[in-house]
């Protein structure tokens, strides 16, 4: 495949390196091991990427069975190349910063469209939901590890925590900045002004007179 491959494939790419399943079973283990969290997932997305790493080589297809009135369910193996497709991939994104455009950037770059008053209001409502997301997270971390999957499956939930414990402090910072006064949206630095610079004045000697 010539692109890079997308969280998504490398979702599939990492299940099928634990042995042979359908998609169907894959989206029981993404729930079970919340892969929801660290990757934007629907089903009809996972099926797509199915076909594509199938039709890329990196998958293959081993046997289809049906069951009853079910539909059809084609059971999917890792190639060689898939495998090394993945590994790639994984070592790349972890050793190289990805450029990023988080939405809150956005809002913050341009912050003061609005009255303080407004962004302090608007921001407690925003750290009322990080609060709830982080007791969110944290709860589920805590029942995958009481139920015995291991700490370097969770990483990326340990990493997800702690995102959104550092955004929530900082957004309670901003709230008491804007609320005592320590922020506010005024240009109150004295603006530099660029003069031309004068030219010097030739001398009579310099002129030859």
């Amino acid at each position: 495949m010539s692109r890079p491959l997308t969280p998504l494939a490398l979702t599939v790419l990492r299940m099928l390196c634990d042995g042979p399943m359908h998609p169907y079973e894959m989206q029981q283990r993404i729930r079970d091991h919340a892969y929801d969290q660290a990757v934007k997932i629907t089903h009809g997305s996972l099926y797509h990427s199915v076909e594509r790493l199938a039709a890329g080589g990196l998958i293959e297809p081993l046997e289809t069975s049906r069951e009853g009135r079910r539909p059809e369910r084609t059971v999917y193996a890792v190639t060689s190349a898939g495998r090394d497709a993945a590994q790639f991939r994984l070592a790349e994104l972890l050793v190289r910063p990805a450029e990023e455009f988080p939405l809150f950037g956005t809002a913050l770059a341009f912050i003061n469209l609005l009255p303080e008053g407004e962004v302090a209001r608007l921001l407690r409502n925003r750290s009322i939901a990080l609060e709830a997301a982080l007791a969110a997270h944290r709860t589920a971390h805590d029942s995958l590890r009481k139920q015995g999957i291991e700490r370097y499956k969770l990483i990326d939930q340990e990493w997800l925590i702690s995102r959104v414990r550092s955004e929530l402090d900082y957004v309670r910072g901003l709230v008491a900045d804007l609320e005592s006064g320590r922020l506010t949206f005024d240009d109150t630095e004295p603006r530099a002004i660029c003069h031309p610079r004068p030219r010097p004045r030739r001398t009579d000697d310099e002129m030859g007179t």
